[in-house]
């Protein structure tokens, strides 16, 4: 457990911003890489990452269930390879910590199986870039998503603790409707969302967030990134940022501190979901069944953050 070490104010300069390169440029002074995956080994490290076993998708309708075999999740050619497959799967109905009482042994069937990986219990981070390099899958009905979750859920259950999206996307590469969604110039989906929740249990829980377009090619590798401190959270992909958001935007119900409920440790979650509601909503709807096999490949995850030293310390924030 390395979280205790990393609970110090994330740091960006001028012309630090990464692009779609296989490794980053060197830190720039005042910041400096805190934890990383290169997946340049021969399988997931357990260490550092946690497979969902389950078929719950989160409440949102979704149509895969999670497991943890190597058909869904494995390691090649220095990629993590996460893997959404068309087959008929039975597993937990609920996450492991929600197996209780009359949960416990409930079970669900789907026809998608994929992977979800998360840092749960091996690395959070209090403020930091966080960036993710990876390709993502097209065609309707699929989700694939970066984003952070709280590791002690200090504020109560989802969303009064809040939760970071760094990455989502659906249904990429269709004929774009238009409804609140980016389109390329060919007129295909190629919108990529950043997002926060936040607010309280539902229906008190709420949301902020906006779209772009992502950069051609749209089949390629992207690196996904948010800059967090103190002063808010900024997204960028491949060094370009187009969103930002601040603490007088959101809150939690259950303090009135400043900066709640991004202001305690998150940890990261990879994952390709199939269907549910945001996907099956937008474009032409549903799933496409002529889908057999989609995959989200992730070249590496990097957090950074800034040095302890207060002189360091000044050139941090959302301004650099």
């Amino acid at each position: 457990m390395i979280r205790g070490s990393l609970l110090v104010l994330a740091a960006m300069m001028p012309g630090a911003a990464l692009h779609a390169a296989e490794t980053p440029s060197a830190n720039p002074p005042g910041w400096h890489l805190v934890w990383a995956d290169e997946f340049d080994g021969d399988r997931i490290d357990p260490a550092k990452w946690v497979l969902a076993d389950d078929c719950w998708g989160g409440n949102n309708n979704e149509r895969q269930c999670y497991t943890p075999r190597p058909q869904n999740a494995a390691v090649r050619d220095g990629h993590l390879v996460i893997t959404a497959q068309r087959e008929t799967w039975t597993g937990p109905a609920f996450p492991f910590d929600q197996r209780k009482g009359n949960k416990a042994a409930a079970t669900a069937t789907k026809p998608f199986t994929s992977a979800r990986l998360s840092t749960a219990s091996r690395a959070a981070f209090r403020y930091g870039r966080i960036e993710v390099r990876a390709r993502l899958p097209q065609g309707q009905g699929t989700w694939p998503a970066i984003w952070m979750l709280p590791e002690e859920w200090h504020y109560g259950g989802w969303a009064a603790s809040g939760e970071i999206d760094i990455m989502e996307a659906v249904n990429l590469g269709e004929p774009c409707a238009k409804n609140g969604q980016a389109c390329g110039s060919d007129g295909r989906e190629n919108g990529i969302l950043g997002t926060i929740h936040f607010g309280g249990l539902p229906p008190a829980n709420r949301f902020i967030g906006d779209v772009t377009q992502m950069p051609a090619p749209r089949d390629g590798f992207h690196v996904y990134a948010i800059t967090w401190t103190p002063d808010g959270i900024r997204w960028a992909i491949d060094g370009v940022a187009y969103e930002t958001r601040v603490p007088h935007e959101w809150h939690t119900t259950a303090t009135s501190a400043p900066g709640a409920p991004f202001d305690r440790p998150f940890h990261i979650v990879l994952n390709l979901a199939f269907g549910g509601n945001l996907p099956e909503e937008r474009n032409r709807g549903g799933v496409d069944p002529a889908i057999t096999v989609r995959t989200m490949d992730v070249d590496w995850v990097h957090v950074s953050q800034c040095t302890p030293d207060p002189a360091d310390a000044a050139l941090c924030g959302l301004g650099h």
